[in-house]
């Protein structure tokens, strides 16, 4: 689990510190919390606005309105405040580093197991691929549907060479002047004839 940002009182302590190189507006002090902790801990709006104004309730901090945005200066109460705590100041830089140690190393933990995971992620991925890249044998429905395949091919073949011969027999008998009606007649009897033999041969 990760340390505590913050114990009572001590961001309130914090923000005058933060305050103490001059007037700063309230994102900017976000961002430098956000600096400070090394980028581990940002706090929200509705964490320091609200203690922003409690500082200016207790005349530690003057607001003042610049357009639309607000700035945030130390009064002399509030350097007062500031030196009367410098131990106390002291002790919350030291804690300070420690949380961000804590929250560093607590981080480093979960990349380096979101590393690891995406490591065994990865070899999985990459044993199914080996797996699937593995040549297999043709199995007996592969072979059934190969046979099948030739067997029409070759079926598909010997119709395509009765077509080429008829018709150029058809040519050469057209061209020798050989092609009567009932030449054409009776071709179309056979072929009929044989397209039904074929037809019913298939069923």
């Amino acid at each position: 689990m990760m340390a505590q940002v913050f114990a009572h009182g001590q961001l309130r302590l914090y923000l005058l510190s933060l305050l103490e190189g001059g007037p700063r507006h309230g994102y900017e002090l976000i961002t430098a919390l956000q600096d400070r902790f090394g980028g581990t801990y940002r706090p929200s709006a509705g964490t320091i606005y609200p203690r922003l104004a409690r500082l200016e309730e207790e005349g530690l901090v003057r607001r003042t309105e610049e357009g639309r945005k607000t700035t945030y200066a130390l009064t002399d109460a509030g350097r007062a405040e500031l030196a009367a705590r410098s131990d106390d100041l002291a002790f919350l830089e030291e804690g300070i580093a420690e949380t961000v140690r804590d929250r560093a190393e607590h981080l480093r933990a979960d990349v380096r197991g979101s590393m690891s995971g995406l490591r065994a992620d990865l070899a999985a991925a990459a044993q199914q691929a080996r797996a699937a890249a593995v040549p297999r044998g043709p199995t007996p429905a592969d072979e059934m549907r190969q046979a099948a395949h030739a067997r029409r091919m070759e079926a598909e073949a010997m119709v395509q060479r009765f077509r080429d011969e008829v018709r150029a027999d058809l040519r050469r008998a057209d061209a020798a002047g050989q092609l009567s009606q009932l030449t054409v007649d009776t071709v179309r009897t056979v072929l009929d004839t044989a397209l039904t033999a074929v037809r019913g041969t298939l069923r």
